[in-house]
Order: C-alpha cells, then sequence, then structure tokens
C-alpha cells in the first residue's frame, strides 16, 4: 500500500469551491508562493518535493493559488524513509497528487475558512475544514499560521502532511453510479425531482474528484454536470445528470466486456 492509500477520506455534500472565494482585496505581495516560501526557512522540504513533482513553476505563476504549507517539522514527522521514497522520479506522479491535495485555485483567506466547509482541491477531492480548540483544522492538520501573502496567492501554515483519498477503482466507480441511481429513481418517480439531481450531482462530483476515469468519462460527467447546472427545470436538470451517469457506465461496462473478450 502506497503512502497516499492509507488516508482515506469521504466525500460529502458540503463543498466549498475554492476558485469562487475571493479573500477581498490584497494588496501584492513582492515575492511569489515559492519565493515567500524560501524566505520564511522553514519550507525547505517542501519546495524540493514541489521542485521533484516538477509544480514549482506553477506555484511560481500568475495564480492566484492557496497554499496549506506543510513545515519542514511536518515533512519529518512522516514515516521514515517516506520523504526519500517520494523524491525518487518514479514515484513523481503520486508526489504531485499529494502536494496539489495541499493547493487549491483562488485566493482563499482565513475568513473563508468555516467548521464543516469543504474546500476543492488542485488534487481532485475536496478537504475538509474543522474547528478546533484553537483555530481550524483541514483533514486534522492545524493550521498554524494564516494569510501569508504572496504576489500569486497566499499561505496557510499547517503542522502535517494531508494525504488525498485512495482512487476509487473501476468497480467501485460502477457501483457508485448504480447505488446513486438506485436511490434517485424512487424519487423521482415520487416527484423528488430536485433530490433526485442532487444525488446524481453528489455521485458525478465524487467520480470527478476520486474515481479513475478515463477523459472522456470525465468530460461527460462535467458536461452533465454543467448541463445540469444551466437548466431551471428540476426534471430535466435530474435527467442532464442520470444520462451522463449512464453513458460513463455503458463506457465501463463496454471497457470490461472488450477486456473479457480478450482474455
Amino acid at each position: 500500500m502506497n503512502l497516499a492509500s492509507k488516508i482515506l477520506v469521504p466525500v460529502v455534500a458540503l463543498t466549498l469551491t475554492a476558485g469562487a472565494v475571493n479573500a477581498g482585496h490584497h494588496k501584492k505581495a513582492g515575492k511569489n508562493i515559492v519565493e515567500t516560501a524560501a524566505a520564511a526557512g522553514q519550507f525547505e522540504t517542501l519546495i524540493a518535493a514541489a521542485k521533484a513533482a516538477g509544480l514549482a513553476g506553477a506555484l511560481s505563476g500568475d495564480g492566484p493559488l492557496t497554499v496549506f504549507a506543510p513545515t519542514d517539522d511536518a515533512f519529518n514527522a512522516l514515516p521514515a524513509g517516506t520523504i526519500a521514497s517520494l523524491l525518487k522520479p518514479e514515484n513523481k506522479d503520486a508526489l504531485a497528487r499529494i502536494l496539489k491535495y495541499h493547493v487549491l485555485s483562488g485566493r482563499v483567506g482565513s475568513e473563508a475558512l468555516a467548521d464543516g466547509v469543504r474546500v476543492d482541491t488542485l488534487a481532485g477531492p475536496a478537504a475538509k475544514i474543522s474547528e478546533a480548540e484553537k483555530g481550524f483544522t483541514i483533514e486534522g492538520a492545524r493550521i498554524v499560521a494564516t494569510d501569508i501573502d504572496a504576489s500569486n496567492g497566499v499561505v496557510h501554515v499547517i503542522d502535517r502532511v494531508i494525504m488525498p483519498p485512495e482512487t476509487m477503482s473501476r468497480r467501485q466507480a460502477a457501483g457508485l453510479i448504480n447505488a446513486a441511481i438506485e436511490r434517485g429513481v424512487p424519487m423521482f418517480n415520487h416527484g423528488n425531482a430536485d433530490g433526485t439531481a442532487m444525488v446524481y450531482s453528489k455521485a458525478a462530483r465524487a467520480l470527478l474528484g476520486n474515481a479513475d476515469l478515463t477523459t472522456m468519462e470525465r468530460n461527460r460527467l462535467e458536461l452533465g454536470l454543467s448541463s445540469s447546472e444551466r437548466s431551471e427545470n428540476a426534471r430535466e436538470s435530474a435527467w442532464q445528470l442520470r444520462y451522463a451517469l449512464d453513458d460513463v457506465m455503458d463506457s465501463m461496462m463496454t471497457e470490461e466486456r472488450r477486456a473479457m473478450a480478450t482474455n
């Protein structure tokens, strides 16, 4: 079992889209996120990891981005050998996914943090913010400093490395679709189209955030979600999502039949 799969994080209903959050008008700092982290002197491992994962350029770009930055002590608290293993070229993708779980699109200041809120990460899955005795945590990591301004975003300091949830297998993804349809159909037939759309929407977002999907399947779900959101009719909204889930299921079943035929 790799490091990224040791902590499983459930996807729940309350999600805050980080790109839609504006932390207000900030005076632009002179240094970008990477330069700001380097100047602080306690993020050497994070910077090395970002370079190894090919993300240093993005963190130095225009942004804006929000980074929940683990300190060197946070990385050192990982099991012995973990950092060295993750920095190996063959683990570049796994390292990038872990780091992206610490990054949000847009500038999200501390005033946007609230108990139960989930923020969308660049890794895909949302991360949960929880109220603690003093301040807040993100997926259990204590946020020890907030609103460190950079020219291309903002940095919040956390006291441990957080891990993205394990990627959902295609068989698990198909099971999720079946479960959503089994729950949604009776609701729809009893006149609750809004509830049905919500069930399908949650399933589609969970798949996009954490499932092993092809590009076509991902695009189809995104189209279904956008079409549903544009619709002003609850029944039509539910059907747009149902069609998308059906198409993804068909794609998975076709792939499985092909695999069986070649064995």
